[in-house]
C-alpha cells in the first residue's frame, strides 16, 4: 500500500529533526523516515571523548534550548543524544526509526519514497541523512597490505581499547586532532599524528559561537554581493578544544607528514625509512550518504546535488538539508541548521499542492 503526504523527510538526526519542527509550525501532513532504531542520529554513535565546540545555550535546535549538562562547559555526545531524544518528543514528530530509504523516484506531480516499510507518495522530500553513514577513506598506497587493524573514525570509541598498542592516526581535522589527543592522553598507546600538510590550530578563544558569527557573516557577505570573507575555513582547520589543547600544550600533539605508503607491520615514510604500526585510524572525513536519491539522476561534481540553498536545482521538490555549506553555511551543526530548515519548509509550503 502506498502512503500519502504532504512531505517525507529522509533523516531523523539534527537536520530531520529541525525540519520536523518547521513542518509542524507549517500544519503539513508529514512523517520521518530513520534509519536508526533509536532517537539521537550520528550523536550516538560518537566516540566516549567527544564534546561539542559550543555550550549548551549556543548549540540548540529551533524552539528548545539545551539544558546545561551539569559539570561540564561543552555537553558530550551523550547529552545531545538526550536533548534530540526530548526533543522529538516535546514537538510530537513522526519519526519511524529503524526505516531505511532505499530509493526516491518521480511519479508525475509527486515523489515516490521507497522504503524496507513501504512507499510513501509526497509532494515534496527533505533528504537529511548527513555523511556519517558513509565514510570516506583514501586510496593510499599499501593500504591493501597492512597487516593490522584499519578503522575510520566511526570506527573509534576510546583509547583503551588500544592499550600497549602503536597507533597511527591519519587527519589534520577537527576528529584526526581530537582523536590523537584522546589516545596521546592515555599513558599506554603510542601515537603518531600524521596531516597533509602543517595542521591549523584555531586560536584558543575560538569556539562554536565564533565559528558560527564568522559563518553567518560569510553567508550576509556574498548575499549582499560583498568579497567572500573566506568563512570558518580562514581562520584554521581545528577547534582547540580543552582536550586538543591539553596535548598540544603537553607536546603530545606534533604531526607529522603524511607516509608514502603502507607496510606490512607500518609505514614507510618519504625518506625510505620505517615505522612500525599496530593500528591505523583514518580520520579522513565523509561523503554525503545520498544513494536513496539515485534514480532522480542529480549528482554534480564531487557527488553533490548541485542547489540554491537547500533546493536541487533540477529537481524543485526536493531539499537538502544539513549536508554542510553548500545546503546552508554551518548547516550541518545544531545551531546552524535552524536557518536552512525553515527555508526549506517555507519554500515548500508554496509549492502547488
Amino acid at each position: 500500500m502506498t502512503r500519502r503526504v504532504d512531505v517525507v523527510v529522509v533523516g531523523g538526526g539534527q537536520a530531520g529533526l529541525a525540519a520536523g519542527y518547521h513542518l509542524r509550525r507549517r500544519y503539513l501532513d508529514f512523517v520521518i523516515l530513520d534509519a536508526d532504531a533509536a532517537p539521537g542520529g550520528s550523536w550516538q554513535h560518537m566516540w566516549d571523548s567527544l564534546h561539542l565546540f559550543s555550550p549548551a545555550e549556543h548549540s540548540s535546535l529551533p524552539g528548545r534550548l539545551m539544558p546545561v549538562q551539569a559539570g561540564e562547559s561543552y555537553p558530550d555526545a551523550g547529552h545531545v543524544v538526550d536533548y534530540l531524544t526530548d526533543y522529538e518528543k516535546r514537538y510530537d514528530l513522526p519519526v519511524q526509526h529503524g526505516t531505511r530509504v532505499d530509493a526516491v523516484r518521480r511519479d508525475g506531480d509527486r515523489l515516490l519514497v521507497e522504503a524496507d516499510s513501504g512507499t510513501w507518495r509526497a509532494r515534496a522530500v527533505i533528504s537529511a541523512t548527513g555523511s556519517w553513514s558513509r565514510p570516506f577513506l583514501p586510496a593510499a598506497a599499501g593500504r591493501g597490505v597492512f597487516a593490522g587493524r584499519q578503522l575510520h573514525t566511526v570506527g573509534y570509541r576510546r583509547s583503551a581499547d588500544f592499550a600497549r598498542q602503536r597507533v597511527i592516526v591519519v587527519g589534520g581535522g577537527n576528529s584526526g586532532a581530537q582523536i590523537a589527543a584522546d589516545l596521546a592522553l592515555y599513558d599506554h598507546v603510542e601515537v603518531t599524528w600524521v596531516t597533509r600538510r602543517p595542521p591549523r590550530f584555531l586560536p584558543d578563544d575560538i569556539d562554536g559561537r565564533a565559528l558560527f558569527d564568522v559563518a553567518t557573516a560569510r553567508r550576509r557577505a556574498l548575499e549582499e554581493g560583498r568579497p567572500d570573507t573566506g568563512g570558518v575555513a580562514s581562520l584554521g582547520d581545528i577547534v582547540a578544544v580543552p582536550p586538543v589543547r591539553a596535548a598540544r600544550d603537553a607536546g603530545l600533539l606534533n604531526a607529522k607528514p603524511m607516509f608514502s605508503r603502507l607496510t606490512a607491520d607500518g609505514v614507510q615514510w618519504a625518506d625510505g625509512s620505517r615505522s612500525g604500526a599496530d593500528a591505523i585510524v583514518w580520520c579522513t572525513g565523509f561523503r554525503p550518504a545520498l544513494a536513496h536519491l539515485a534514480p532522480l539522476n542529480l549528482r554534480g561534481p564531487r557527488g553533490h546535488v548541485p542547489t540554491d540553498g537547500t533546493r536541487a536545482l533540477d529537481e524543485p521538490r526536493l531539499r537538502l538539508l544539513g549536508y554542510g555549506d553548500w545546503t546552508g553555511p554551518a548547516s550541518a551543526t545544531l545551531i546552524g541548521v535552524g536557518r536552512p530548515a525553515r527555508e526549506a519548509v517555507g519554500q515548500i509550503h508554496a509549492l502547488p499542492a
